[in-house]
């Protein structure tokens, strides 16, 4: 008895850390009418050269002046890479679709952790951004989501903040990576930003990096695959 609920509990942990970073991020989802003078959008080809491009790389290896991915310099690999000139609107529609931008709090966890989240909102949070107040640091909500459409899949890692901006990588191909240090230590930039990050459950604790530099506090969200 012991062992099967130990199971049961395993598989909703499991079902639930799907639920989370499963996504629907796609690709070739942005297309619109073309009005008289603008550029055209990606094709479907272009679009898969250039997530094929993106993974597991990071801006300044192209040459650009960034540390992860951002609408601005991805709108310049765009131009470069392709002579396509796209309006920051419409590369932002691209990120949309694959996944990215911010999500409120509830989005980010599976139906059976929603309460939990709520009531996290309610009393963890502001004492979350009081003391990034306090610091002067920036906070961000950190997750990933699933992109399909490409082979094979890749997982997109997002860091959205409290101000509305979104950076993001796309990483190499793995089976169930674990949150990446690389990440975090870009989000804080080389003159060492304090940063709060709030953790969906995309990853379990124990899948997070070890021995951060003290200016990198992580904050798990409420999820049920915590321990998974």
């Amino acid at each position: 008895m012991g062992v099967a609920l130990k199971d049961a509990r395993r598989s909703v942990a499991s079902w639930c850390r799907r639920h989370t970073i499963g996504g629907d991020g796609a690709v070739a989802a942005v297309r619109r009418g073309q009005r008289p003078g603008e550029s055209k959008p990606l094709s479907r080809q272009q679009e898969l050269e250039l997530i094929e491009a993106l993974r597991g790389s990071y801006p300044d290896g192209f040459g650009l002046d960034d540390e992860l991915w951002s609408r601005q310099n991805l709108a310049a690999l765009i131009q470069r890479r392709f002579d396509v000139s796209l309006e920051l609107a419409d590369v932002g529609a691209y990120m949309h679709a694959w996944g990215l931008g911010p999500r409120e709090p509830r989005e980010r966890a599976c139906s059976l952790c929603a309460d939990a989240v709520s009531r996290w909102m309610d009393h963890a949070y502001p004492a979350i951004t009081r003391s990034a107040l306090e610091h002067r640091a920036e906070v961000y909500w950190i997750g990933r989501t699933r992109l399909h459409g490409v082979v094979p899949a890749a997982d997109v890692l997002s860091a959205a903040s409290v101000r509305g901006r979104t950076r993001f990588m796309i990483a190499s191909p793995a089976v169930d990576p674990p949150l990446p240090r690389e990440f975090l230590l870009r989000l804080s930039g080389e003159a060492g930003r304090t940063i709060h990050a709030i953790v969906d459950g995309s990853w379990p604790t124990a899948r997070w990096p070890r021995r951060l530099p003290p200016r990198i506090v992580l904050h798990p969200l409420p999820s049920c695959g915590r321990g998974a």
